[in-house]
């Protein structure tokens, strides 16, 4: 074991919060035991990592490399790691596996919690990091730090994925896909024949779409100010997209009116207290069940009054679509594979790693879903 080298590679570092990600040379080192070290092939840009960039994330730590989808090749594991080898296809989790805690054994939740204290604080589970740069060390992100030609994970936080698999597009499964998909299928169980309203037609959005329909939803209404991505929407699955704006009504009840009573199934996907409100309060009474999938800003509250749930509302959330990670993303990967899932429809933009800061503007812009970033 003892052979194994620092790389040193490219990265994009952040310096510091809302400033633009540095193209840097890093030195990565080794992995220890029960760690990874792996080639990224492909990463995403997703909207949880402008949020720790923008200095919003109380657990933002920095400098650090960010990024939380993405998928690669193993290039050393460091001792007792038996679940992976080195060329293995993999996919980084930031929502680990360990199947030993009391979370891992309970099959209500895939909320492992083994390595959630030093994940947050940005080292590995000993306590360090595998990152230096200019003789400074920087912090790991979500336990993934896909922004690096070469990342160190924990053995629990990868799954092993069918090689076939192309890796600039099931990167995508790391995070957005995977977390909308399964917030319709496992969280809020959606039922054939059922009415579903989605809030927010990013990624996230299109992903619970594309769940709804799956599970055989008969109606899907798209909500989204932005009206350039309603075509996107109903190429998903969406049967009607609505905007806010266009009536001085609460959206709440343009969706009560449009559905004679309100929707079984909404889902919010943007992270917006008030619209979680909307999303709730837009169900049918007696058995609307409501699902928050979208992270609001660090210190923000919900509220409703309690009626809505006293009259049969459910109010739901999910992480990571409720998948217990190493179990079900080589699935995923497999859906996709045989075509069950969409994932190369979310791609709509391509770059190099190095335009890296081109792909946040894209995101922030609107003019994209994913952007996918190949080394």
């Amino acid at each position: 074991m003892s052979t194994k080298k620092v790389i040193k590679c490219k990265a994009a570092v952040a310096w510091e919060a809302g400033k633009p990600l540095s193209i840097e040379e890093v030195e990565v080192a080794p992995p220890k035991a029960h760690e990874v070290r792996i080639k990224i092939v492909a990463t995403a840009v997703c909207h949880t990592d402008a949020y720790t960039l923008s200095g919003a994330d109380p657990e933002g730590c920095f400098p650090v490399i960010l990024g939380h989808e993405g998928a690669g090749i193993v290039e050393s594991v460091g001792e007792g790691v038996t679940k992976v080898k080195k060329g293995d296809t993999v996919i980084p989790l930031y929502i680990p596996q360990c199947g030993e805690c009391k979370f891992c054994k309970n099959p209500k939740t895939n909320l492992c919690q083994k390595i959630r204290i030093t994940q947050g604080k940005g080292v590995m589970p000993d306590g360090t990091s595998r990152f230096t740069c200019k003789g400074k060390q920087i912090y790991h992100f979500m336990g993934t730090s896909t922004f690096s030609e070469y990342t160190v994970v924990a053995d629990i936080s990868v799954a092993k994925i069918d090689a076939a698999a192309p890796l600039d597009k099931v990167c995508l499964l790391g995070c957005g896909i995977s977390t909308g998909y399964g917030a319709a299928v496992n969280t809020a169980k959606v039922e054939p024949g059922s009415t579903c309203a989605v809030f927010g037609l990013g990624g996230v959005g299109l992903a619970v779409i594309m769940g709804c329909k799956i599970a055989g939803a008969s109606r899907i209404i798209g909500i989204d100010i932005n009206k350039d991505k309603y075509a996107k929407a109903k190429e998903f699955g969406a049967t009607e997209c609505i905007s806010p704006q266009d009536s001085k009504k609460p959206i709440q009840e343009v969706l009560v009116e449009m559905t004679d009573g309100g929707v079984d199934y909404s889902f919010e996907c943007i992270g917006n207290v008030g619209v979680m409100r909307a999303a709730l309060e837009a169900c049918h009474k007696g058995w609307g069940v409501s699902v928050i999938v979208g992270v609001a800003a660090a210190g923000q509250e919900i509220s409703t009054r309690p009626f809505q749930l006293v009259t049969g509302r459910t109010w739901k959330g999910t992480a990571f679509g409720g998948w217990k990670s190493v179990d079900n993303v080589p699935k995923l990967v497999t859906e996709y594979m045989s075509k069950k899932i969409k994932v190369d429809e979310f791609v709509t933009h391509t770059l190099p790693f190095d335009k890296i800061n081109e792909a946040f503007e894209l995101m922030h812009s609107g003019k994209s879903i994913r952007t996918v970033l190949k080394f």
